[in-house]
């Protein structure tokens, strides 16, 4: 098996309820993501998938969230925007856009800041 990392950051303001009433107040994160891909085969080049492409597929989904109020935006009118809320709309939006056979997100961590974050694996 083989793991890909790559790393992106996005800027983005979002508002919580339920959680410490500092962060029900808007407030905003710079996050630092990181974007995990698996697979058990390497293509004719040698690679589990181009790096260019991969990243080409997270720089898409990071434009749907940067400056953005994440409370605004459709996903999240029905779930909060938690950082593991994030990790998970990250993973899901990539592995819909993976069309290359064999290969699935192994997992996404979402840092909101440089001590604490959230790591989706999925299934």
């Amino acid at each position: 098996m083989f793991e890909l990392k790559i790393v992106s950051h996005f800027a983005a303001a979002h508002q919580l309820t339920m959680v410490a009433k500092k962060c029900e107040n808007l407030h905003g994160h710079n996050w630092k993501v990181e974007v995990y891909l698996k697979g058990d085969r390497l293509n004719d080049a040698g690679v589990l998938v181009d790096f260019g492409i991969l990243k080409g597929y997270v720089k898409e989904i990071m434009g749907r969230l940067d400056h953005k109020f994440l409370n605004e935006l459709p996903y999240f009118k029905t779930a909060a925007p938690s950082s593991e809320n994030l990790a998970y709309y990250i993973a899901t939006s990539l592995q819909e856009m993976i069309k290359e056979p064999g290969m699935a997100v192994s997992r996404v961590t979402t840092w909101e800041s440089e001590d604490a974050c959230a790591t989706y694996f999925p299934q």
